[in-house]
């Protein structure tokens, strides 16, 4: 068999298995998750920051360039998840009940 085939192959199992590793996490364990996403992610921009200053190529420098973009816009959203995932575990506060009566007056 081919390299290429191989790899592949390996590809398409990884993503298989990512998915359903992925959807049978609990929703109490998404947010410690994404904390680590987002460091993982940090550590890909610092690579690809990496990538684009030490390669000698224009196409390696718009590759790497691309690379901390991307990585860039996956720290930031991963950011706004957790904020949003935390916001849900907080507790809501009562209003006032003179707020609360006007509400249904």
């Amino acid at each position: 068999m081919s390299p290429t085939l191989i790899n592949l192959v390996i590809f398409v199992l990884a993503i298989y298995v990512g998915y359903h590793v992925v959807w049978t996490v609990t929703p109490a364990l998404h947010t410690p998750l994404m904390a680590v996403t987002n460091a993982v992610s940090a550590i890909v921009i610092v690579g690809a920051m990496l990538a684009a200053a030490l390669t000698e190529t224009g196409l390696g420098k718009t590759m790497g360039v691309l690379a901390v973009a991307l990585a860039a816009v996956n720290v930031f959203g991963g950011f706004l998840v957790t904020r949003r995932m935390l916001e849900m575990f907080k507790k809501k506060e009562k209003k006032p009940a003179a707020v609360a009566a006007e509400g249904k007056a």
